[in-house]
């Protein structure tokens, strides 16, 4: 690395509580990234007000310091822990919600979970995604349009649940195979459907550093029962969601923070006709569901819109780099 030498950053020696903050966002402001340059000068301001604020103790530092290292000792290529420690602080909703915005009548996003694969084999319509017997059997109709009705061909639908036990494909060491999940395609009709298991609540892994932080604060790491969707098609915003069963006991308390009223779902007896059109089990269960996709410019659009309004509530002077906010100093 060449060793550059700026005239306007000042010594870095006799730093303070008091000026510790404004020098080191100096001298991480000396790149070309505009953006990424903004991004470390909020990071730095809040971590060092927040060490100030609570009066952070170096054993409390060195205490997460050890924590983040146990959060990521314990990540695979089937378990990502550090995805689970966003979600229980409640940064994967908020992040989603800021970069995903949806307009009213659109299917609001939820979050991925840590146990989203790209093992899943691509399936037809009417195609059974769970091989568990002791699950409870339904079929799921699906309908994908836009904001304004149409239907949508061709969108990719990503899907996934557990198992009747709560757990994942990838959660069992002697798996044969993806099971519980898929990849459809929406036909000219804008439809989907498959067979599957009524979704159960289960634990989120807690056996690790975030299952022990849970325990800390006092708190469950229960998710109520659902189906996790992900759709993506050129020309529209990319849409992460789930479905979640109606009166689940842990519908108000999901420990990731993903349930919505308006992504609640109703399981109902399946009547003999759609039994015979559909080639479903009878006497199993119903789910029949609307998806609404925004085009990426009006997500885009909103997103924009929503981000200039907020920060000029925060009174500071932006413009849109690359769709991304950063300070206006023109």
């Amino acid at each position: 690395m060449e060793h550059l030498i700026v005239s306007n950053v000042p010594p870095m020696k006799d730093l303070t509580v008091d000026n510790i903050t404004e020098n080191t966002i100096r001298i991480n402001s000396q790149g070309p990234d505009a953006r990424l340059t903004y991004v470390l000068e909020r990071l730095v301001s809040h971590l060092h007000d927040f060490a100030r604020e609570t009066r952070l103790s170096t054993k409390e530092w060195k205490a997460a310091i050890d924590f983040l290292t146990d959060v990521g000792k314990i990540c695979s290529e089937v378990r990502q822990e550090y995805i689970l420690l966003s979600d229980i602080l409640g940064l994967s909703l908020l992040v989603d919600s800021i970069d995903h915005p949806k307009p009213h009548r659109s299917t609001e996003g939820s979050v991925l979970g840590p146990f989203h694969s790209h093992e899943a084999e691509v399936m037809p319509n009417g195609d059974s995604i769970s091989h568990d017997p002791k699950g409870e059997p339904c079929l799921i109709l699906c309908s994908i349009k836009d904001s304004e009705g149409n239907a949508i061909e061709g969108v990719k639908i990503d899907i996934w649940e557990t198992d009747s036990s709560g757990h994942y494909d990838v959660q069992y060491a002697d798996r044969k195979g993806p099971d519980g999940r898929c990849v459809m395609t929406s036909d000219k009709d804008g439809m989907f459907w498959f067979k599957a298991i009524k979704p159960v609540p289960y634990p989120i892994p807690h056996d690790g550093p975030v299952g022990k932080l849970l325990e800390k604060l006092h708190r469950h790491p229960y998710r109520p029962a659902h189906m996790h969707f992900m759709f993506e098609k050129e020309g529209y915003d990319h849409l992460i969601t789930a479905l979640y069963v109606r009166g689940d006991p842990y519908e108000t308390s999901d420990a990731v923070f993903g349930v919505k009223e308006s992504l609640l779902v109703d399981f109902t007896p399946i009547d003999d006709a759609t039994v015979s059109s559909f080639d479903s089990v009878s006497g199993g269960l119903l789910l029949k569901h609307d998806f609404v996709l925004v085009s990426i410019e009006e997500a885009n659009n909103l997103r924009e819109q929503k981000s200039m309004e907020a920060l000029a509530a925060l009174g500071r002077k932006m413009k849109l780099l690359d769709g991304l906010p950063v300070p206006d100093v023109d």
